[in-house]
């Protein structure tokens, strides 16, 4: 998977727009179809989306392939958002699955253990709530803030928090996915 990774990196200087096409982009276009899904697995657990994106190349810019990976996601039955579920951690825990996982959750490092131990209770409440785990797109943001939206999303409607877990998990993607074709991250 770490070849895929390079195989869509951006050469020479990243620019500060990285939404015109890119060398990154057509590397993608043109990585076998097993070199394409496990590269996007690296992004979203779920195959069924990995699958979908991969087959729908090719996209030719950034923009086009965030679109692709939007309305993949939008497909997404029931099993197919659990698959991408299970490969997030849950906030806040110290053994983070991947290098992406703990950077995307950097902010959660200097948390007192106050805050973390009531991240631990609202993720455990939040997951018998909800029946999976807590997903927020936690880029930029500290504990405190990690810890608020928690608590607020504690209020929502089953229908309203699987809204919004699509939104979230949508946001991630975008994130790795823009990682992974114009540099790595």
């Amino acid at each position: 998977m770490r070849a895929a990774r390079h195989a869509v990196r951006m050469s020479g200087p990243s620019s500060p727009d990285p939404r015109p096409a890119s060398p990154g982009t057509a590397a993608f276009d043109h990585l076998p179809r097993p070199d394409a899904v496990a590269a996007l697995l690296s992004v979203c657990s779920s195959p069924a989306w990995a699958e979908a994106v991969a087959d729908g190349r090719p996209y030719g810019d950034l923009d086009a392939l965030l679109a692709a990976a939007d309305t993949a996601l939008d497909r997404l039955a029931a099993a197919g958002i659990a698959d991408a579920l299970a490969g997030h951690p849950r906030i806040g825990e110290r053994a983070v699955h991947s290098p992406t996982s703990a950077r995307e959750q950097a902010g959660m490092a200097g948390a007192p253990d106050a805050v973390r131990a009531a991240i631990a209770e609202g993720n455990a409440e939040y997951e018998r709530r909800f029946g999976h785990v807590y997903l927020v797109c936690a880029s930029g943001r500290d504990a405190d803030e990690l810890l608020a939206v928690l608590r607020e999303r504690l209020g929502n409607s089953a229908e309203e928090e699987a809204r919004r877990t699509r939104a979230e998990l949508a946001a991630i993607n975008r994130l790795r996915l823009t990682g992974l074709i114009v540099q790595d991250r």
